[in-house]
């Protein structure tokens, strides 16, 4: 996910500063990781120095002096690019699961073991994310971001079912090498 492109898009709303800008992303984006501020205004200061941002002016409202910051019409432009542009499919898989249940094999542990474990905590976590999206009031960001991680840990279960019923092979090959 690319923090200067969120930013931008938050801003388009309208000038903000950055302590507003990190609490409306942990808002619309609930399941990601929330962004620290320090990061929130290393960010800032970058789409300013490349021209996508200024700054709209400071004040204080009776607490701490805030700087607020406004996308420029080239940050627009830059932030149409990027929402049109299409995320390529990722051409190599790396997932930690599937190097756990290999590295077992070829150590000799139990990858049986590991995959009912694994799914036993992929379930736990779907139970939350199903108790998330269902909460009386959960607004729609909330309910679209649990399905985004309901279905990609679907994918990994129906994975998971798939490579137990080839643990045989996989440690007949292991073992014939």
């Amino acid at each position: 996910m690319s923090t200067r492109h969120i930013l931008l898009g938050l801003l388009a709303s309208g000038p903000s500063h950055g302590y507003d800008l990190k609490r409306r992303h942990d808002a619309r984006f609930p399941q990601a990781r929330p962004l620290a501020y320090g990061q929130v205004y290393t960010t800032l200061q970058r789409l300013v120095r490349d021209g996508l941002a200024e700054i709209d002016g400071t004040g204080s409202d009776g607490g701490p002096e805030r700087t607020a910051y406004r996308a420029t019409e080239e940050g627009g432009r830059e932030l149409a690019r990027w929402a049109a542009e299409v995320a390529p499919p990722a051409p190599h898989v790396t997932n930690e699961i599937f190097a756990k249940v290999v590295v077992s094999a070829l150590a000799g542990g139990d990858p049986a073991a590991y995959l009912r474990d694994q799914r036993a905590a992929h379930l736990a976590r779907m139970r939350e994310l199903t108790a998330v999206k269902t909460a009386p009031g959960a607004d729609l960001a909330t309910v679209l971001s649990a399905d985004y991680a309901l279905n990609h840990l679907d994918a990994d279960l129906r994975w998971m079912t798939t490579t137990a019923a080839r643990l045989t092979t996989l440690t007949a090959e292991v073992d014939a090498t």
